[in-house]
Protein backbone atom coordinates (compact mmCIF):
# COMPACT_ATOMS: atom_id res chain seq x y z
CA UNK A 1 0.00 0.00 0.00
CA UNK A 2 3.00 2.28 0.66
CA UNK A 3 4.53 2.09 -2.42
CA UNK A 4 1.05 3.03 -4.13
CA UNK A 5 1.29 6.62 -2.91
CA UNK A 6 4.88 7.06 -3.49
CA UNK A 7 4.55 10.12 -6.57
CA UNK A 8 7.14 9.59 -9.36
CA UNK A 9 8.86 12.49 -10.08
CA UNK A 10 11.23 11.49 -13.15
CA UNK A 11 8.94 9.58 -15.16
CA UNK A 12 6.81 6.13 -14.72
CA UNK A 13 3.18 5.65 -16.13
CA UNK A 14 2.45 5.96 -11.69
CA UNK A 15 -0.13 9.28 -11.57
CA UNK A 16 -0.03 11.23 -8.83
CA UNK A 17 -3.22 10.39 -6.39
CA UNK A 18 -5.96 12.67 -6.14
CA UNK A 19 -6.22 14.76 -2.83
CA UNK A 20 -9.58 15.68 -1.24
CA UNK A 21 -9.03 19.41 0.10
CA UNK A 22 -9.72 18.46 3.97
CA UNK A 23 -13.15 18.52 5.32
CA UNK A 24 -15.83 16.84 7.23
CA UNK A 25 -19.18 16.64 5.87
CA UNK A 26 -20.11 14.34 8.95
CA UNK A 27 -19.34 16.67 11.97
CA UNK A 28 -21.02 19.99 9.34
CA UNK A 29 -24.02 17.64 9.08
CA UNK A 30 -23.52 16.60 12.90
CA UNK A 31 -23.61 20.19 13.93
CA UNK A 32 -26.55 21.59 11.38
CA UNK A 33 -28.83 18.93 13.53
CA UNK A 34 -28.28 19.58 16.62
CA UNK A 35 -28.82 23.24 16.25
CA UNK A 36 -31.99 22.21 14.30
CA UNK A 37 -33.15 20.58 16.96
CA UNK A 38 -31.72 22.77 19.82
CA UNK A 39 -31.10 26.26 18.76
CA UNK A 40 -28.71 26.94 21.87
CA UNK A 41 -26.32 25.06 19.96
CA UNK A 42 -25.75 28.45 17.43
CA UNK A 43 -24.66 30.57 20.63
CA UNK A 44 -22.17 27.83 21.39
CA UNK A 45 -20.45 28.43 18.11
CA UNK A 46 -21.63 31.23 16.82
CA UNK A 47 -18.82 33.84 17.98
CA UNK A 48 -15.97 31.88 15.57
CA UNK A 49 -18.00 30.27 12.99
CA UNK A 50 -19.45 31.78 10.13
CA UNK A 51 -20.71 30.08 7.15
CA UNK A 52 -18.09 30.47 5.04
CA UNK A 53 -16.27 27.48 7.14
CA UNK A 54 -18.98 25.02 5.86
CA UNK A 55 -17.35 22.86 3.05
CA UNK A 56 -20.66 22.20 1.02
CA UNK A 57 -22.79 24.98 -0.17
CA UNK A 58 -25.69 23.63 0.70
CA UNK A 59 -24.28 23.54 4.31
CA UNK A 60 -23.01 27.04 4.05
CA UNK A 61 -26.62 28.40 3.27
CA UNK A 62 -28.74 25.65 5.53
CA UNK A 63 -25.86 27.88 8.78
CA UNK A 64 -26.69 31.01 7.30
CA UNK A 65 -30.13 31.09 7.00
CA UNK A 66 -30.75 28.93 10.86
CA UNK A 67 -28.36 31.89 12.08
CA UNK A 68 -30.53 35.09 10.67
CA UNK A 69 -33.75 33.10 11.95
CA UNK A 70 -31.91 32.73 15.92
CA UNK A 71 -30.50 36.12 15.74
CA UNK A 72 -34.10 37.60 14.82
CA UNK A 73 -35.00 35.29 17.95
CA UNK A 74 -37.44 32.70 15.74
CA UNK A 75 -37.55 29.40 16.41
CA UNK A 76 -35.13 27.33 13.18
CA UNK A 77 -36.01 24.09 12.50
CA UNK A 78 -37.07 21.78 9.38
CA UNK A 79 -40.04 23.64 9.38
CA UNK A 80 -39.30 26.73 9.59
CA UNK A 81 -36.20 27.09 7.50
CA UNK A 82 -37.27 24.72 4.45
CA UNK A 83 -39.36 27.78 3.31
CA UNK A 84 -35.85 29.91 2.87
CA UNK A 85 -34.40 27.35 0.96
CA UNK A 86 -34.85 25.33 -2.94
CA UNK A 87 -36.84 22.71 -0.64
CA UNK A 88 -37.52 20.93 -3.84
CA UNK A 89 -33.94 20.85 -5.48
CA UNK A 90 -32.36 17.39 -4.85
CA UNK A 91 -30.02 16.01 -2.24
CA UNK A 92 -28.68 12.85 -3.82
CA UNK A 93 -31.76 11.00 -4.18
CA UNK A 94 -34.04 13.10 -1.34
CA UNK A 95 -35.20 16.93 -1.42
CA UNK A 96 -34.04 19.63 0.60
CA UNK A 97 -37.04 19.47 2.57
CA UNK A 98 -36.06 15.74 3.62
CA UNK A 99 -32.76 16.11 3.89
CA UNK A 100 -33.42 18.79 6.87
CA UNK A 101 -35.55 16.26 8.04
CA UNK A 102 -32.77 13.94 8.38
CA UNK A 103 -30.42 15.84 9.88
CA UNK A 104 -32.95 16.70 12.84
CA UNK A 105 -33.74 13.09 13.01
CA UNK A 106 -29.43 11.80 12.98
CA UNK A 107 -28.75 14.80 15.50
CA UNK A 108 -27.07 13.93 18.11
CA UNK A 109 -26.69 15.94 21.73
CA UNK A 110 -25.82 19.58 21.73
CA UNK A 111 -23.01 19.24 23.96
CA UNK A 112 -20.55 17.89 21.56
CA UNK A 113 -21.81 20.84 19.34
CA UNK A 114 -18.32 22.80 20.15
CA UNK A 115 -15.90 19.90 19.23
CA UNK A 116 -17.94 19.83 15.51
CA UNK A 117 -17.88 23.70 15.37
CA UNK A 118 -13.93 23.70 16.41
CA UNK A 119 -13.45 20.92 13.91
CA UNK A 120 -15.20 22.61 10.89
CA UNK A 121 -13.37 25.82 12.07
CA UNK A 122 -9.80 24.40 11.59
CA UNK A 123 -10.00 22.07 8.53
CA UNK A 124 -11.58 25.71 7.07
CA UNK A 125 -8.54 27.07 8.04
CA UNK A 126 -6.62 24.15 6.32
CA UNK A 127 -8.30 24.96 3.32
CA UNK A 128 -7.30 28.57 3.06
CA UNK A 129 -3.94 27.81 4.19
CA UNK A 130 -3.58 25.00 1.29
CA UNK A 131 -5.27 28.17 -1.51
CA UNK A 132 -2.49 30.43 -0.09
CA UNK A 133 0.18 28.00 -0.63
CA UNK A 134 -1.17 27.16 -3.93
CA UNK A 135 -0.92 30.63 -4.98
CA UNK A 136 2.88 31.42 -3.41
CA UNK A 137 4.30 28.29 -5.45
CA UNK A 138 2.15 29.64 -9.00
CA UNK A 139 3.33 33.24 -8.74
CA UNK A 140 6.91 31.98 -8.04
CA UNK A 141 6.71 29.78 -11.00
CA UNK A 142 5.24 32.40 -13.51
CA UNK A 143 6.53 35.61 -11.88
CA UNK A 144 7.08 38.93 -14.41
CA UNK A 145 10.68 40.21 -14.14
CA UNK A 146 10.24 42.79 -12.68
CA UNK A 147 8.34 41.33 -9.60
CA UNK A 148 11.02 41.17 -6.79
CA UNK A 149 10.46 38.05 -4.79
CA UNK A 150 10.45 39.80 -1.68
CA UNK A 151 6.95 41.66 -2.72
CA UNK A 152 5.87 38.23 -3.03
CA UNK A 153 6.92 37.17 0.67
CA UNK A 154 5.28 40.14 1.99
CA UNK A 155 2.12 39.51 0.13
CA UNK A 156 2.10 36.17 1.29
CA UNK A 157 2.59 37.34 4.87
CA UNK A 158 -0.48 40.03 4.65
CA UNK A 159 -2.48 37.22 3.73
CA UNK A 160 -1.07 34.74 6.16
CA UNK A 161 -1.80 37.21 8.97
CA UNK A 162 -5.27 38.12 7.40
CA UNK A 163 -6.13 34.33 7.50
CA UNK A 164 -4.79 34.30 11.53
CA UNK A 165 -6.51 37.24 12.77
CA UNK A 166 -10.24 36.48 10.80
CA UNK A 167 -10.20 32.95 9.78
CA UNK A 168 -10.14 33.88 6.12
CA UNK A 169 -8.55 36.42 3.90
CA UNK A 170 -10.93 37.09 0.86
CA UNK A 171 -12.49 39.65 2.49
CA UNK A 172 -16.07 40.91 0.85
CA UNK A 173 -19.62 41.68 2.36
CA UNK A 174 -20.36 41.51 5.82
CA UNK A 175 -23.78 41.37 6.86
CA UNK A 176 -24.57 44.97 8.61
CA UNK A 177 -25.61 43.02 11.55
CA UNK A 178 -21.82 42.18 12.50
CA UNK A 179 -21.08 46.30 12.23
CA UNK A 180 -23.60 46.57 14.97
CA UNK A 181 -22.36 44.47 16.77
CA UNK A 182 -18.40 45.79 16.30
CA UNK A 183 -20.20 49.55 17.25
CA UNK A 184 -22.34 48.36 20.48
CA UNK A 185 -18.75 46.47 21.53
CA UNK A 186 -17.18 49.80 21.13
CA UNK A 187 -19.40 51.22 23.62
CA UNK A 188 -19.49 48.78 25.81
CA UNK A 189 -15.81 48.51 26.16
CA UNK A 190 -15.91 52.44 26.39
CA UNK A 191 -17.86 52.37 29.52
CA UNK A 192 -15.56 49.94 31.50
CA UNK A 193 -12.65 51.58 30.27
CA UNK A 194 -10.67 54.56 32.63
CA UNK A 195 -11.80 57.90 31.35
CA UNK A 196 -14.88 56.60 29.43
CA UNK A 197 -13.35 56.73 26.52
CA UNK A 198 -14.22 55.36 23.33
CA UNK A 199 -10.04 55.43 21.98
CA UNK A 200 -7.06 54.58 23.74
CA UNK A 201 -6.14 57.38 26.13
CA UNK A 202 -2.86 59.79 25.16
CA UNK A 203 -2.44 60.54 28.77
CA UNK A 204 -3.30 64.19 28.31
CA UNK A 205 -6.82 64.76 29.58
CA UNK A 206 -7.37 67.69 26.98
CA UNK A 207 -6.94 66.13 23.93
CA UNK A 208 -8.81 63.51 25.26
CA UNK A 209 -11.77 65.17 25.54
CA UNK A 210 -11.29 66.64 22.37
CA UNK A 211 -10.89 63.85 20.13
CA UNK A 212 -12.39 60.82 22.65
CA UNK A 213 -9.05 59.33 22.38
CA UNK A 214 -7.24 57.43 19.51
CA UNK A 215 -10.17 55.55 17.65
CA UNK A 216 -8.96 51.87 15.95
CA UNK A 217 -8.38 52.00 12.59
CA UNK A 218 -7.64 55.68 12.33
CA UNK A 219 -4.93 57.36 10.54
CA UNK A 220 -3.78 60.21 12.63
CA UNK A 221 -1.54 62.80 10.74
CA UNK A 222 0.46 65.22 13.65
CA UNK A 223 2.03 67.96 11.93
CA UNK A 224 4.12 70.67 12.43
CA UNK A 225 7.48 72.99 11.39
CA UNK A 226 10.77 71.87 12.63
CA UNK A 227 11.08 72.95 16.45
CA UNK A 228 7.48 72.93 17.36
CA UNK A 229 7.72 69.50 19.34
CA UNK A 230 6.33 66.95 17.31
CA UNK A 231 7.99 64.13 18.47
CA UNK A 232 8.30 65.58 21.61
CA UNK A 233 4.49 64.99 21.89
CA UNK A 234 4.47 62.13 19.92
CA UNK A 235 7.06 60.53 22.40
CA UNK A 236 4.90 61.94 25.30
CA UNK A 237 2.37 59.88 24.03
CA UNK A 238 3.41 56.86 23.49
CA UNK A 239 5.26 56.00 26.84
CA UNK A 240 2.04 57.34 27.96
CA UNK A 241 -0.49 54.44 26.10
CA UNK A 242 2.80 52.15 27.12
CA UNK A 243 2.73 52.92 30.68
CA UNK A 244 -1.11 52.67 30.92
CA UNK A 245 -1.09 49.45 29.37
CA UNK A 246 -3.23 46.80 31.28
CA UNK A 247 -3.75 43.44 29.64
CA UNK A 248 -7.22 41.55 29.86
CA UNK A 249 -8.32 37.86 28.87
CA UNK A 250 -10.77 37.16 26.94
CA UNK A 251 -12.63 34.30 26.50
CA UNK A 252 -11.37 32.28 23.96
CA UNK A 253 -7.53 33.06 25.76
CA UNK A 254 -6.48 35.78 23.66
CA UNK A 255 -5.49 39.15 25.50
CA UNK A 256 -6.92 42.32 24.81
CA UNK A 257 -5.86 45.88 25.90
CA UNK A 258 -8.74 47.70 28.71
CA UNK A 259 -6.18 50.47 28.93
CA UNK A 260 -3.29 51.60 27.26
CA UNK A 261 -1.38 49.46 25.02
CA UNK A 262 1.19 47.72 23.02
CA UNK A 263 3.22 50.53 21.15
CA UNK A 264 5.10 49.82 17.86
CA UNK A 265 7.18 52.76 16.91
CA UNK A 266 8.99 53.58 13.69
CA UNK A 267 11.43 56.15 14.13
CA UNK A 268 13.09 57.32 10.68
CA UNK A 269 14.53 60.18 11.97
CA UNK A 270 16.12 59.47 15.72
CA UNK A 271 17.82 56.42 16.44
CA UNK A 272 16.66 54.28 19.55
CA UNK A 273 19.05 55.63 21.86
CA UNK A 274 18.24 58.84 21.15
CA UNK A 275 14.49 58.33 21.19
CA UNK A 276 14.97 56.45 25.00
CA UNK A 277 17.58 59.64 25.93
CA UNK A 278 14.44 61.78 25.02
CA UNK A 279 11.69 59.55 27.68
CA UNK A 280 14.20 58.96 30.36
CA UNK A 281 14.47 62.83 30.41
CA UNK A 282 10.74 63.21 30.08
CA UNK A 283 10.54 61.37 33.01
CA UNK A 284 13.08 62.40 35.65
CA UNK A 285 13.05 65.66 34.68
CA UNK A 286 16.60 65.67 34.21
CA UNK A 287 17.83 67.47 30.81
CA UNK A 288 18.57 65.73 27.89
CA UNK A 289 21.38 67.82 26.84
CA UNK A 290 22.60 66.88 30.47
CA UNK A 291 22.34 63.31 29.76
CA UNK A 292 24.09 63.80 26.54
CA UNK A 293 26.88 65.22 28.40
CA UNK A 294 27.62 63.17 31.11
CA UNK A 295 26.91 66.07 33.53
CA UNK A 296 25.12 64.32 35.98
CA UNK A 297 25.56 63.84 39.49
CA UNK A 298 25.04 60.38 41.37
CA UNK A 299 21.48 61.34 42.71
CA UNK A 300 20.34 62.16 38.70
CA UNK A 301 22.51 58.46 37.51
CA UNK A 302 20.21 56.66 40.25
CA UNK A 303 17.32 58.04 38.73
CA UNK A 304 18.29 57.09 35.07
CA UNK A 305 19.23 53.72 36.17
CA UNK A 306 15.88 53.64 37.98
CA UNK A 307 14.05 54.91 35.25
CA UNK A 308 15.18 52.40 32.44
CA UNK A 309 14.71 49.31 34.94
CA UNK A 310 10.73 50.94 34.48
CA UNK A 311 10.82 51.23 31.05
CA UNK A 312 12.03 48.01 30.17
CA UNK A 313 9.01 46.71 30.86
CA UNK A 314 6.93 48.24 29.05
CA UNK A 315 5.01 46.95 25.50
CA UNK A 316 7.12 49.99 23.72
CA UNK A 317 8.67 48.70 20.57
CA UNK A 318 11.25 50.75 18.53
CA UNK A 319 12.07 50.39 14.73
CA UNK A 320 14.87 52.56 13.85
CA UNK A 321 15.30 51.56 10.21
CA UNK A 322 15.98 54.18 8.07
CA UNK A 323 14.42 55.08 4.73
CA UNK A 324 12.10 52.03 4.85
CA UNK A 325 9.08 51.37 2.16
CA UNK A 326 5.24 51.22 3.41
CA UNK A 327 5.07 47.49 2.54
CA UNK A 328 8.20 46.25 5.00
CA UNK A 329 7.00 48.52 7.44
CA UNK A 330 3.37 46.78 6.89
CA UNK A 331 5.32 43.13 7.02
CA UNK A 332 6.63 44.43 10.24
CA UNK A 333 3.78 45.68 12.17
CA UNK A 334 1.66 42.36 10.96
CA UNK A 335 4.69 40.21 12.54
CA UNK A 336 4.58 42.33 15.71
CA UNK A 337 0.86 42.13 15.96
CA UNK A 338 1.43 38.20 15.76
CA UNK A 339 4.23 38.02 18.51
CA UNK A 340 3.67 40.74 20.95
CA UNK A 341 0.18 42.61 20.11
CA UNK A 342 0.01 46.43 18.69
CA UNK A 343 -2.72 48.44 20.07
CA UNK A 344 -1.24 51.78 18.47
CA UNK A 345 1.50 52.75 15.71
CA UNK A 346 3.56 55.67 15.74
CA UNK A 347 5.72 56.67 12.83
CA UNK A 348 8.20 59.51 12.83
CA UNK A 349 8.01 60.86 10.10
CA UNK A 350 6.03 60.00 6.71
CA UNK A 351 8.91 62.10 4.36
CA UNK A 352 11.49 59.92 5.30
CA UNK A 353 9.28 56.90 3.83
CA UNK A 354 9.86 55.11 0.78
CA UNK A 355 7.02 54.17 -1.91
CA UNK A 356 6.59 50.63 -3.88
CA UNK A 357 9.51 52.09 -6.12
CA UNK A 358 7.24 52.39 -9.40
CA UNK A 359 7.05 56.23 -8.89
CA UNK A 360 10.07 57.06 -8.35
CA UNK A 361 11.28 60.81 -9.43
CA UNK A 362 7.54 62.11 -8.65
CA UNK A 363 7.51 62.69 -4.85
CA UNK A 364 3.69 63.56 -4.78
CA UNK A 365 2.80 60.30 -6.07
CA UNK A 366 4.95 58.73 -3.69
CA UNK A 367 3.36 60.69 -0.61
CA UNK A 368 0.21 59.73 -2.52
CA UNK A 369 1.09 55.82 -2.21
CA UNK A 370 2.75 56.14 1.82
CA UNK A 371 -0.23 57.31 2.86
CA UNK A 372 -2.90 55.69 1.23
CA UNK A 373 -1.10 52.50 2.19
CA UNK A 374 -1.18 53.54 5.97
CA UNK A 375 -4.56 54.42 5.76
CA UNK A 376 -5.37 50.57 4.47
CA UNK A 377 -3.29 49.16 6.96
CA UNK A 378 -4.85 50.79 9.92
CA UNK A 379 -8.23 49.46 8.86
CA UNK A 380 -5.99 46.02 8.11
CA UNK A 381 -4.49 46.00 11.91
CA UNK A 382 -7.36 47.57 13.27
CA UNK A 383 -5.07 50.26 15.56
CA UNK A 384 -4.60 53.88 15.27
CA UNK A 385 -1.41 54.92 12.98
CA UNK A 386 -0.35 58.58 14.42
CA UNK A 387 2.29 59.13 11.78
CA UNK A 388 4.02 62.90 11.99
CA UNK A 389 4.43 65.15 9.04
CA UNK A 390 6.53 68.04 7.87
CA UNK A 391 4.88 71.29 6.71
CA UNK A 392 5.87 73.49 3.75
CA UNK A 393 7.75 76.90 4.31
CA UNK A 394 4.86 79.21 3.30
CA UNK A 395 3.99 79.17 7.30
CA UNK A 396 6.66 81.31 7.80
CA UNK A 397 6.02 84.19 5.03
CA UNK A 398 2.42 84.46 7.19
CA UNK A 399 2.17 86.82 9.82
CA UNK A 400 0.11 84.39 11.98
CA UNK A 401 2.32 81.46 11.94
CA UNK A 402 -0.87 79.12 13.02
CA UNK A 403 -0.72 75.86 10.70
CA UNK A 404 -3.68 75.35 8.30
CA UNK A 405 -4.64 72.18 6.24
CA UNK A 406 -3.03 73.93 3.12
CA UNK A 407 0.24 73.77 4.39
CA UNK A 408 1.02 70.22 4.64
CA UNK A 409 3.83 69.21 2.69
CA UNK A 410 4.13 67.35 -0.74
CA UNK A 411 0.42 66.39 -1.27
CA UNK A 412 -3.01 67.16 -0.80
CA UNK A 413 -3.74 63.18 -0.15
CA UNK A 414 -2.31 63.67 3.44
CA UNK A 415 -5.27 65.27 3.92
CA UNK A 416 -7.60 63.50 1.92
CA UNK A 417 -6.21 60.23 3.63
CA UNK A 418 -6.04 61.19 7.32
CA UNK A 419 -9.35 60.86 9.76
CA UNK A 420 -7.42 63.25 11.84
CA UNK A 421 -4.91 66.02 11.89
CA UNK A 422 -3.14 67.79 13.62
CA UNK A 423 -0.95 70.68 14.20
CA UNK A 424 1.71 71.44 17.15
CA UNK A 425 1.97 75.22 17.52
CA UNK A 426 3.96 77.21 20.21
CA UNK A 427 3.96 80.98 20.07
CA UNK A 428 7.08 81.14 21.93
CA UNK A 429 9.48 79.97 19.59
CA UNK A 430 8.26 82.71 17.30
CA UNK A 431 7.98 85.52 19.72
CA UNK A 432 11.85 84.26 20.84
CA UNK A 433 12.89 85.60 17.79
CA UNK A 434 11.29 88.99 17.39
CA UNK A 435 12.85 90.46 21.13
CA UNK A 436 12.93 94.76 20.08
CA UNK A 437 15.85 96.77 21.75
CA UNK A 438 15.69 96.46 25.35
CA UNK A 439 14.88 99.46 27.57
CA UNK A 440 12.03 100.69 24.75
CA UNK A 441 8.00 100.42 24.79
CA UNK A 442 8.16 97.58 22.30
CA UNK A 443 10.33 95.19 25.07
CA UNK A 444 7.62 96.04 27.54
CA UNK A 445 5.27 94.63 25.34
CA UNK A 446 7.16 91.76 23.72
CA UNK A 447 8.45 91.04 27.29
CA UNK A 448 4.65 90.96 28.50
CA UNK A 449 3.44 88.47 25.45
CA UNK A 450 6.83 86.20 26.35
CA UNK A 451 5.59 85.83 29.92
CA UNK A 452 1.88 85.19 28.53
CA UNK A 453 3.21 82.25 25.83
CA UNK A 454 6.00 80.73 27.97
CA UNK A 455 6.01 77.02 28.42
CA UNK A 456 2.43 76.95 26.64
CA UNK A 457 1.76 75.24 23.40
CA UNK A 458 -1.29 74.76 21.14
CA UNK A 459 -2.34 71.44 19.28
CA UNK A 460 -5.16 72.35 17.05
CA UNK A 461 -7.44 69.67 15.70
CA UNK A 462 -7.55 70.61 11.77
CA UNK A 463 -10.01 68.21 11.03
CA UNK A 464 -11.50 64.96 12.51
CA UNK A 465 -14.30 62.65 10.85
CA UNK A 466 -15.81 62.09 13.81
CA UNK A 467 -15.72 64.74 16.62
CA UNK A 468 -15.07 68.37 16.37
CA UNK A 469 -12.46 70.51 15.31
CA UNK A 470 -10.43 72.95 17.33
CA UNK A 471 -7.63 74.30 19.69
CA UNK A 472 -6.31 71.94 22.85
CA UNK A 473 -3.83 74.27 24.95
CA UNK A 474 -0.95 72.25 26.73
CA UNK A 475 1.87 72.87 28.96
CA UNK A 476 5.48 72.44 27.64
CA UNK A 477 8.46 72.04 29.23
CA UNK A 478 11.23 72.92 26.92
CA UNK A 479 13.70 71.77 28.69
CA UNK A 480 12.48 68.14 29.42
CA UNK A 481 11.10 67.46 26.04
CA UNK A 482 7.72 67.18 27.96
CA UNK A 483 4.02 68.00 27.05
CA UNK A 484 1.36 67.81 29.71
CA UNK A 485 -1.98 69.04 30.41
CA UNK A 486 -1.89 72.94 31.02
CA UNK A 487 -3.74 73.67 34.44
CA UNK A 488 -7.19 75.60 34.73
CA UNK A 489 -7.33 79.00 35.92
CA UNK A 490 -10.50 77.77 38.33
CA UNK A 491 -7.83 75.31 39.54
CA UNK A 492 -4.71 77.02 40.68
CA UNK A 493 -3.75 78.31 44.22
CA UNK A 494 -5.11 81.70 44.76
CA UNK A 495 -2.35 84.65 44.11
CA UNK A 496 -1.98 87.38 46.45
CA UNK A 497 -0.09 90.72 44.62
Amino acid sequence: MAEATVLRLHGGDAAAPYREVPNNIEAEQALLGAMLVNNDAYYIVHDYLKPDHFHEPLHREIYAKTSEMIRMGKIANPVTIKTFLAAQDRVGDITVAQYLARLAAEATTIINANDYGRAIYDLAIRRNLIRIGEDMVNVAFDAPVDMEPKNQIEEAERQLFALAETGRYDGGFQPFTEALTLAVQMATAAKDRDGGLSGISTGLARMDKQMGGLQRSDLIILAGRPAMGKTSLVTNIAFNIASAYEAAEQADGSVTAKNGGVVGFFSLEMSSEQLATRIMSEQTEISSSKIRRGTINDQELVKLIACSEMMQRLPLYIDQTGGISIAQLAARARRLKRQRGLDVMVIDYVQLMQGSGKTSGNRVQEITEITTGLKALAKELNVPIIALSQLSRQVESRDDKRPQLSDLRESGSIEQDADVVLFVYREEYYLQSKEPKFGTQEHLNWQTEMNEARGKAEVIVAKQRHGPTGTVPLAFQAEYTRFTDLAEDAFLPERFE
